[in-house]
């Protein structure tokens, strides 16, 4: 009688979620959703910083910064507010992917091509070894994802309401 318990994963390598989970940790841009806090936010506002360059001179051409300094302040950050928002949108996509590769019982791959789609159903041990990474690992990341967002949705809702009294 065959052990059915014991299965060969038939899922190259690269497509497993699991190694897909490691590549994402381990890059360059996604590694920043696992840095502190501090780091984290750091790295927001760098991107923040250097999207201010590209928007301000929008916003320049827009306001004139000597006649409406706080409608050009204003559109400015609002601009680069928008950089930032697509690159946390990137992240949070991202992660996304894996965690719902990892969530799913089954594994959908490719062994040569886009021609040939594969499904494998995941032992329990790999479900639950998914399932441990999941609620403990990728939940507490796109939780600090979402709340950045909360957080980018004040700033430009008070933005908003400054330039409501002007």
């Amino acid at each position: 009688m065959k052990d059915t318990s014991v299965s060969i994963c038939p899922v190259p390598q690269e497509q497993r979620p699991l190694n897909e989970y490691q590549e994402l940790k381990e890059s360059w841009f996604f590694s920043w959703a696992t840095l502190s806090w501090r780091q984290y936010l750091t790295k927001l506002a760098w991107v923040w910083g250097w999207s201010c360059l590209v928007s301000g001179p929008i916003a320049a051409a827009s306001f004139v910064p000597v006649k409406y300094p706080v409608q050009f302040a204003l559109s400015g950050a609002a601009g680069a507010s928008f950089i930032l928002g697509l690159a946390l949108l990137r992240l949070y996509l991202g992660w996304f992917y894996v965690r719902s590769r990892l969530s799913n019982p089954t594994v959908v791959y490719e062994e040569s091509g886009w021609y040939d789609g594969q499904s494998w159903v995941k032992t329990p041990e790999v479900l639950l070894q998914d399932q441990l990474i999941v609620n403990y690992q990728l939940e507490p990341i796109l939780k600090r994802l979402r709340q950045t967002f909360y957080g980018l949705t004040v700033f430009l809702v008070a933005g908003g309401v400054i330039w409501s009294f002007l």
